[in-house]
């Protein structure tokens, strides 16, 4: 097993306690990116801020012709009020770090911190301090800003409470799930509700909507792959006996396999108008393409294996227990680059809240055990890189 000095691991227990003081929303990021680059300048690494919104990509030099390994952490807060009463909760009414991105930051400047002190890297290193994880953005404007160029594979990873300290969970395979958001909107002439053969509804045509898309679910679906369809906006009518003119349905698609994905896409635009069609209601329907499928697979996966199995033991490797649906726009890295994202064990001693909850906290000894998996990771897939660069 692979330690951390307890100095450092105090270190980024005080660090990931400020930056949970003072948590920023999505795109807010400033002072949490002043922050990360005041911890590179301490180590004396070359990095450059306000990439991609306010992110930060620092690089430590490798030798020419190698590709870099680049590792992530994700640094932005929900909207949460705060009700863990820990002594160190968010001093800022309505902001919280409900998802472990604080200590994702730590983590990152652990890892940092072990790569820095090494006498030689075989590959040049590229560390990611991403912005708007929380809203799918992030991934695609530090891609776009050029934030992977020449780097040929890259690692992340994610708190995870349901997972006991000191573990590491290296799945093969899907771990997160593609987002995306559709909005569905009804029109008709409005009427009395006392009279409604003189109109038509568009209450009764999203009522008939919301159920037959369910359909997409129950019977399109291939029932051995994973998909979710929830609408979360059912919104319209002003008054109980007024047939509105307008009714909003809103949700959410998720899907583990591209196929699903594009399957579910297409039902919900086919279900809305036909289904508005024969109700005589006009509709439009709008799709938002969110963030891809994280999936792990090749050589970064069983480069993770071996680096977890040297850091915790291998009897403490274990696999996502179920499906994991929620988003996480590490995906975006994954279309062009190998990588593997990982997940930290971090079951607290108490109680245990969910991620994206007002009560939602963890086991800080994460942070070591992220920190050491990390620079572990990187010197593997350092020397295979240089490896395959030298032919």
């Amino acid at each position: 097993m692979i330690q951390i000095p307890d100095d450092l691991h105090r270190h980024l227990v005080a660090l990931r306690r400020d930056l949970h003081r003072q948590p920023e929303l999505s795109g807010q990021e400033q002072e949490t990116a002043q922050r990360v680059c005041a911890e590179l300048d301490a180590l004396h690494v070359s990095h450059r801020s306000g990439v991609g919104g306010h992110g930060v990509v620092a690089d430590l030099p490798g030798p020419d012709g190698v590709p870099a390994v680049a590792l992530r952490a994700d640094m932005d807060a929900l909207p949460l009020t705060e009700a863990t009463g820990l002594p160190y909760a968010s001093e800022r009414p309505g902001v919280m770090h409900a998802c472990g991105h604080d200590g994702h930051v730590a983590i990152l400047v652990g890892a940092a911190t072990l790569l820095a002190a090494e006498q030689r890297l075989r590959a040049p290193v590229r560390l990611l301090f991403q912005p708007a994880e929380e809203v799918g953005e992030g991934a695609a404007a530090l891609i776009a800003a050029g934030a992977l160029d020449g780097v040929g594979m890259i690692f992340g990873g994610h708190i995870d409470p349901s997972h006991d300290p000191g573990t590491l969970v290296v799945s093969e395979g899907p771990v997160n799930a593609s987002t995306d958001d559709f909005q569905i909107d009804l029109e008709g002439p409005g009427g009395h509700g006392a009279r409604p053969h003189e109109t038509v509804d568009p209450i009764l045509a999203a009522a008939t909507i919301v159920q037959a898309l369910q359909s997409l679910i129950t019977r399109d679906r291939d029932p051995t792959r994973a998909g979710v369809l929830t609408v979360g906006v059912l919104r319209g009518g002003t008054a109980p006996n007024i047939i509105p003119t307008e009714t909003r349905i809103a949700g959410t698609l998720r899907a583990q396999d591209p196929a699903v994905r594009r399957q579910l896409q297409d039902g919900v635009r086919r279900v809305a108008e036909l289904v508005a069609a024969a109700h005589r209601v006009r509709v439009r329907v709008q799709l938002r393409g969110g963030t891809p499928p994280v999936v792990n697979r090749g050589r970064p996966l069983e480069l993770a294996r071996e680096a977890a199995a040297s850091v915790v033991g291998a009897e403490r490797v274990e696999s996502l227990r179920t499906g994991n649906m929620g988003g996480e726009d590490f995906g975006f890295y994954l279309e062009s680059t190998p990588g593997c994202f990982i997940r930290y064990g971090a079951r607290p001693a108490g109680d245990r809240f969910p991620a994206h909850s007002s009560r939602f906290w963890w086991d800080e000894t994460a942070m070591a055990v992220g920190a050491a998996f990390l620079h572990r990771v990187t010197m593997l897939a350092a020397a295979d890189l240089a490896d395959a660069a030298a032919g």
